[in-house]
């Protein structure tokens, strides 16, 4: 057994004694040892073979070394990798979290990025082709029913996606009359089907066809510009309708939205195709916003499964009760057709399909990512297409066309400043206020010090003002 002699008052040196053991005992026991004894607790350190290391723990808990803990020595110091090696999993955990949480909103934000770049592109691509379309085939009406009928396509492609990405056992009918709760409880009747289907089918075909019917009197730049108006108009009417939050900033790019709109309708002053053009293209923009309004007060909480069945069920119905519009037009005169051998399917079926992966990447991509990400991406059509009136067809933008431009898109820019971000750029401000004001504090200080030992070299005393 290793006992030790008590430290003596006088300050002689410690003096480290080996006893052979005279019996067993079991820890946290006091063993007799005849005229001296030790008494060992539950926290005291293992005695070894030679006794080195409880000398050791001795001499440095005498010493005080180092804010020294009992059975802290050479031989814990020794296990001490083994020890911290084993992290426990709440550590583990903890520490993989923000890392996590960094890896999801990195990808949210690349994945957002790219379906920008691709909402944008397929939005140039749309009117680029209409434009390349009506040089042979002037038809605005027809084009706008034929690629709305594509919209039937849009359930079947969730649901292909949705079976390959969860592998759910649901045939598309269980999936489809699922979905179909979004037009209440019993499923969807035929009074149903045409109570909410009818409103938002006209809406959408006068959006595309007021949007078709601006490209025949202006560039796809001007175009695509005005319809980015389509934002300010959902505020106002969402502030008058909906009862939302009022913002002046929002207020102050919806006068910024109706200024590029006359300044637009200036450009050539206020007569011929261009003032009929900006009338067309905000029309398209009002019944776009009032679209999003309508289906925001209606179907507001629908999930991208009810979405997919309801634009789904709306190119149904364009294709069972609108088909007349373009027959009467056909048989008026009005727009004519030809022979079915020579409209230019090609382009048609491109217009159709890019107007569908528009509609698919607006509608999944609010899922996917964030909703600002998707509003960006509409708007840099106006730039894209910009760039291809310039190289491509010669357009030559008057400053007045490009000041009105600007200022629609910096109105629409105002609009995706979320509620509340006067509050937190508040905070930001006050943030950095309070940062300059400690980084100050800290030079005031090091200067103080610095001068004080100056001038106790110089053997004065000064204190600095601050």
């Amino acid at each position: 057994m290793i006992s030790t002699e008590s430290v003596q008052e006088s300050g002689e040196q410690p003096c480290v004694r080996l006893e052979p053991a005279k019996s067993t005992h079991l820890p946290g026991k006091a063993t007799p040892t005849g005229g001296s004894s030790a008494v060992f607790t539950g926290s005291s350190p293992k005695v070894t073979a030679n006794g080195v290391h409880d000398i050791e723990d001795r001499i440095l808990r005498i010493t005080g070394y180092y804010g020294y803990n009992p059975g802290y020595s050479s031989h814990r110091r020794e296990d001490g990798s083994d020890s911290h090696a084993e992290t426990p999993a709440s550590e583990t955990s903890e520490e993989s979290r923000p890392f996590q949480t960094c890896t999801n909103t990195a990808l949210k934000v690349l994945g957002g990025l790219l379906v920008v770049l691709c909402i944008s592109s397929s939005w140039v691509g749309t009117t680029q082709v209409v434009k390349l379309t009506f040089q042979s085939f002037s038809c605005p009406f027809f084009i706008s029913w034929f690629s709305s009928n594509w919209n039937m396509l849009f359930f079947p492609i969730y649901y292909s996606g949705h079976a390959v990405i969860t592998r759910e056992k649901q045939t598309p009918i269980q999936k489809f009359r699922e979905c179909s709760k979004l037009f209440g409880e019993d499923g969807m009747t035929l009074k149903l089907f045409v109570k909410r289907t009818a409103p938002f089918s006209i809406l959408w075909t006068l959006t595309n066809y007021l949007y078709l019917l601006a490209l025949k009197k202006l560039t796809a730049t001007d175009v695509s510009a005005l319809y980015c108006c389509h934002k300010a108009f959902v505020f106002l009417l969402s502030w008058i309708v909906l009862k939302d939050r009022f913002m002046g900033v929002r207020i102050v790019a919806a006068i910024m939205a109706i200024t590029g709109i006359v300044m637009m309708a200036y450009a050539d002053g206020f007569h011929g195709d261009s003032f009929v053009g900006v009338a067309l293209a905000v029309g398209s923009a009002s019944t776009s916003a009032l679209y999003k309004v309508l289906f925001k007060m209606f179907l507001g909480s629908a999930n991208l499964g009810e979405v997919a069945h309801f634009l789904s069920t709306m190119g149904f119905f364009n294709l069972i009760f609108i088909s007349c519009v373009p027959l009467i037009l056909y048989f008026t005169k009005v727009e004519h057709w030809g022979s079915l051998s020579s409209l230019p399917w090609g382009y048609l079926c491109g217009l159709a399909g890019l107007w569908l992966v528009f509609n698919i990447l607006v509608h999944v991509g609010v899922v996917l990512t964030y909703p600002i990400l998707i509003s960006i991406g509409t708007l840099l059509s106006v730039p894209g297409n910009a760039a291809v009136d310039v190289l491509k067809h010669e357009v030559i933008f008057s400053v007045v066309r490009l000041a009105a431009t600007c200022i629609i898109c910096l109105g629409f820019l105002l609009l995706l400043l979320p509620e509340e971000w006067d509050s937190v750029t508040l905070r930001f401000l006050a943030t950095i206020a309070d940062k300059k004001s400690e980084d100050h504090g800290e030079e005031l200080t090091e200067s103080s010090v610095h001068t004080r030992s100056r001038s106790r070299a110089n053997g004065t005393v000064s204190i600095p003002l601050a």
